[in-house]
């Protein structure tokens, strides 16, 4: 008979958003917290190697295994998706960079109040740890610690495709959380010490994980939600097993939480139906994914110059041509995330280009009711002319970057595309060989009165139910222009503060 444990919430999900709220809502003695994660949860001593290593990402041991639909022209894709404590946190690149103030202002344009950048920057403030940077942008004492790269830091070659941009008329930033973000400069990571600071170290502290009022499960696959007409009174994992609470938190990303919903009877009608799953709530859950396409134009090093550590890294953030108002669209990352087995010289340097401003929405379908079995995912990249314009601007930017002597002194040849790529030839060869950048959104987005796609209100609960909430980066209206993890923390902790009045 299957087990039954009962909570006053439980979190499905011990990701960026998961563990943050497992932490916060858990401060609080009278209130009992589960935390369910479906992958491994190893305590702060049992972490492995690869977990920690800010080097190390998509470690194939901790992961979903997603493939991906990118564009028509493409074969799937792989779509890395961390399946541990810590979630993405745990096997991201360690970019901590936030949403831009333009971002977020888009947000409003969908009925959602309470997220301009002026509202959520003391949030942003208040979660991170940095020695840099001014004051008036940042925090000195949150449990997320945030560096700086400093010139010192980077590989010759990083800092050489920094000089190259600043050589094509492009700004130096310094600060990509600051007051201007549009040039080129070393990212702002979360290490420390060579040390990635995912959620799982920075919020579920050894302290924390003592309380007696939290509980942290994992290896526990959420099949669906349960519910007593339109309240849920808990979940059901794969294996059949029961865990009851007065309010339940989906935290399990932006395929993870749609679908547990879509199983869970909460979704579009038609594509519930077609499953035979009985419908809880008809509302457009998946129908809105948000993702950037990445294009890899990669380097072999020069010998002299082999130096790979930090892998990460620089970027330019700019706009293209067609960018509107203060957008800025486009990234060119530089990186060692190539193994130096790929070059003939063994060292490699990674221009990896990517259209963060896509109009282009994809959508998430169920293939079957099993819980095992991955949803059917498809960024539907490039589906607009001005979105294969601006990626094919981009492209070409990297190249000519690349060109310069500033970056080019510190590389023996192309690798990706190659040589016999000609310009001529870039658009087709574009069209066939994106991957994902991998940052989803948007699949259960906040929405208001007004909004047609919404399917949570701005504090994540969900539309028409009753003790359901959604609290993880696919209640994002629209996709940043930049990596989301930052901004992931900052909504669960956000919303711990409005909803739960922390």
């Amino acid at each position: 008979m299957p087990e039954t444990t009962a909570a006053h919430v439980v979190i499905v999900g011990g990701g960026s958003a998961g563990a943050v709220l497992a932490a916060r809502l858990s401060e609080d003695p009278a209130r009992s917290v589960l935390l369910l994660e479906a992958g491994p949860s190893y305590p702060l001593d049992a972490i492995p190697p690869a977990l920690l290593d800010a080097n190390v990402v998509a470690d194939p041991a901790h992961d979903w295994g997603y493939m991906a639909r990118g564009n028509a022209a493409g074969p799937l894709v792989p779509t890395p998706r961390g399946k541990v404590l810590g979630g993405s946190s745990s096997v991201n690149a360690t970019v901590a960079i936030r949403a831009r103030a333009a971002d977020l202002a888009k947000w409003a344009g969908y009925g959602v109040d309470g997220w301009s950048y002026e509202e959520v920057l003391p949030t942003f403030k208040q979660i991170e740890n940095t020695p840099t940077g001014d004051d008036a942008f940042h925090g000195r004492t949150g449990p997320i610690s945030v560096r700086q790269r400093s010139d010192e830091e980077l590989t010759p070659s990083l800092l050489g495709f920094i000089e190259a941009s600043v050589a094509h008329g492009f700004k130096r930033v310094h600060d990509f959380n600051g007051a201007e973000q549009n040039g080129a400069d070393g990212y702002p990571v979360d290490v420390v010490d060579g040390v990635r600071q995912s959620t799982a170290l920075a919020y579920l502290t050894a302290a924390v994980r003592a309380r007696p009022n939290l509980t942290i499960l994992g290896d526990v696959n959420v099949d669906r939600v349960l519910f007593d007409r339109k309240r849920a009174t808990g979940v059901v994992a794969a294996d059949g097993t029961e865990y009851r609470g007065d309010e339940v938190i989906l935290s399990g990303g932006t395929y993870g939480s749609p679908a547990i919903l879509l199983r869970s009877g909460v979704g579009p009608s038609a594509d519930l139906s077609s499953l035979g799953i009985d419908m809880v709530a008809d509302l457009p859950v998946g129908q809105r994914l948000h993702d950037q396409a990445f294009f890899n134009n990669a380097y072999a090093l020069a010998p002299e110059y082999l130096e790979m550590t930090p892998a990460v890294g620089s970027l330019l953030w700019t706009a293209s041509s067609e960018a509107i108002g203060d957008e800025l669209d486009l990234h060119v990352t530089a990186t060692h995330l190539l193994p130096g087995s790929y070059s003939p010289t063994g060292g490699a340097i990674v221009l990896a280009m990517s259209l963060v401003q896509p109009d282009s929405r994809g959508t998430l379908r169920l293939a079957s009711r099993d819980p095992n079995e991955a949803p059917l995912i498809d960024n539907n990249y490039l589906a607009t002319d001005r979105d294969f314009r601006r990626m094919l601007e981009g492209a070409r930017l990297t190249r000519t970057i690349a060109a310069n002597e500033a970056f080019a002194q510190f590389t023996a040849g192309e690798i990706l595309p190659g040589d016999d790529v000609t310009d001529d030839d870039l658009p087709a060869y574009l069209s066939g060989n994106l991957a994902v950048y991998g940052h989803p959104t948007s699949t259960v987005p906040m929405g208001g009165s007004n909004d047609p796609w919404g399917v949570v209100d701005t504090l994540g609960a969900v539309n028409g139910l009753t003790g359901l909430r959604v609290v993880d980066a696919s209640i994002m209206p629209e996709v940043p222009s930049t990596v989301t993890n930052l901004t992931t923390i900052m909504i669960a902790e956000r919303i711990y503060q409005r909803a739960y009045g922390g």
